[in-house]
């Protein structure tokens, strides 16, 4: 059974800092491309930052230069730190692993207060 459990949500005064992790079981980790999606309230779920196999990585436009994604493959873990979060960061984030199909966590919560 495959599972993605993300960690490291809650709640942060603009302009701190967050580490989101997410835990990978159930799957052979280090051919999957992994990323972390976010939907905030009453909008569309967006890619936030994905980090590929070999390690190539992207970013939305709206997090460069706050943001980082980083992957541990011993450890089966991708993470996102997430630096001078504004408020318009809250939302939940999701992980995702992507290969011959997609997997998803359940999310968590970031609320960024102004």
């Amino acid at each position: 059974q495959v599972q993605l459990v993300e960690s490291g949500g809650g709640l942060v005064q603009a302009g701190g800092s967050l580490r989101l992790s997410c835990a990978a079981s159930g799957i052979i980790f280090v051919p999957y491309g992994m990323g972390w999606y976010r939907q905030a309230p009453g909008k569309q779920r967006e890619l936030v930052a994905s980090i590929s196999s070999a390690g190539t990585i992207t970013y939305a436009e709206s997090v460069k230069g706050r943001a980082t994604i980083s992957r541990v493959n011993a450890d089966n873990t991708v993470y996102l730190q997430l630096n001078s979060l504004i408020p318009e960061d809250t939302a939940v984030y999701y992980c995702t692993a992507a290969q011959d199909r997609d997997y998803w966590g359940k999310g968590t919560l970031v609320t960024v207060s102004s």
